[in-house]
């Protein structure tokens, strides 16, 4: 990956936390910042189309946990062959 230098203006206590977490885990601080970089890129990036696009049949409520808890087990059973959970 091809990488483009800038210059930031940063809070001398972030950085001093920065140097130590470096220090502390063998990376360089240009690392921990690039990491910091891509994590807010991320966190703000607008995506081309919505995270759930598709809509799914269902009963058109949230189910409880015993509901949840049963679907899971009788996948589970099916998955191990064991038969149902019934």
């Amino acid at each position: 990956m091809s990488m483009k230098r800038t210059n930031v203006y940063a809070d001398p206590e972030d950085l001093a936390i920065i140097k130590e977490a470096a220090k502390r885990r063998g990376i360089s601080e240009a690392e921990i910042i690039r990491q910091g970089i891509h994590l807010a890129a991320m966190a703000n990036r607008v995506w081309d189309e919505p995270l759930f696009s598709r809509t799914f049949e269902g009963a058109g409520r949230t189910p409880s946990k015993r509901e949840v808890r049963d679907v899971v087990a009788d996948a589970v059973l099916r998955e191990s062959g064991t038969g149902s959970a019934a």
